[in-house]
């Protein structure tokens, strides 16, 4: 993806779903969210490539610091407690850049890969419009 390392994709993979998880409906990843941050890293996002590689490895050396695994092997409950410490500035590692607007941009693409229009690549089948109700007329 775009290129970000395999690790680095596994990383975005269950930081897109601690964000989005799956209940009823599909979670981020099932609803095409990682396929719209694929196509966006081509286009819009080009310029974000290395700040999202560099920020998804600060996130596995955070996870590593403080449960001793990297990010995507935790469980899901500490995937979001880390997520929120980190949104609030609670780090027990050095980031490269400022760590909660890392989680904040993070958060913005994945609800727009999510809510978005579908022909963006995410909105898998509009898995989330429906979840709102939303019907699109023809």
């Amino acid at each position: 993806m775009a290129d970000l390392t395999a690790l680095q994709v596994a990383t975005l993979s269950a930081v897109v779903d601690t964000i989005v998880p799956a209940d009823e409906h599909p979670g981020g990843v099932e609803a095409g969210v990682l396929d719209y941050l694929e196509g966006q890293f081509g286009r819009d996002l080009a310029g974000l490539r290395a700040y999202y590689g560099a920020g998804l490895d600060a996130l596995d050396a955070e996870a590593d610091q403080t449960y001793g695994v990297r990010f995507g092997l935790l469980e899901p409950d500490r995937r979001e407690a880390l997520l929120r410490a980190v949104e609030a500035g609670e780090t027990r590692t050095p980031w490269p850049f400022d760590a909660p607007a890392f989680v904040s941009t993070v958060v913005e693409h994945v609800m727009e890969g999510f809510y978005g229009d579908p022909g963006n690549g995410g909105n898998r089948d509009a898995v989330s419009w429906r979840m709102i109700g939303f019907e699109v007329s023809d």
